[in-house]
């Protein structure tokens, strides 16, 4: 009968293989950082020494998490049961929507689900709202973004 291996020992074999070693890895990194475990290492700096660079780092990772977050999208009022959710329309067949706990909870068609005994959850979306956001796009209240170049583009 075989022995089963060790995990970290061949994980350990596999580095040394491909030139990487504990001690110090390719990137500057060191097995051991400030405040951290032996044996672990991060990929960024945490910039504990500079708490004026640390408020700015974190400051600027807010900024672009909100802007990932919400950038381009717009409101948009379902036509039937009024409810609001903020939509990204990403071309024909992509739309990102951004349900709040009460536009679910007041949708009329994930109501019906709810008191049929279903969950909304699994749900793919609300045709009701889908034709809100098509009537959206058609009357140019919300914008549709494309990956692809446009025309004039080099």
């Amino acid at each position: 009968m075989s022995q089963t291996p060790d995990v970290d020992r061949l994980a350990r074999s596999m580095l040394l293989l491909h030139g990487h070693d504990d001690e110090e890895h390719e990137h500057g990194h060191h097995p051991v950082p400030d405040g951290g475990a032996p044996g672990s290492w991060r990929k960024a700096p945490d910039f504990a020494a500079d708490p004026d660079r640390a408020a700015a780092v974190r400051e600027s990772t807010q900024r672009d998490r909100e802007r990932y977050l919400t950038s381009g999208l717009a409101s948009v009022d379902c036509r039937f049961c009024h409810v609001a959710v903020r939509v990204k329309k990403l071309g024909p067949t992509h739309t990102s929507v951004q349900w709040t706990a009460e536009a679910t909870t007041r949708c009329a068609h994930f109501a019906e689900i709810r008191a049929a005994g279903g969950d909304p959850a699994r749900e793919r979306s609300c045709p009701r709202l889908a034709d809100s956001i098509r009537h959206a796009v058609a009357e140019g209240c919300l914008e549709e973004y494309s990956s692809a170049p446009s025309p004039g583009d080099g």
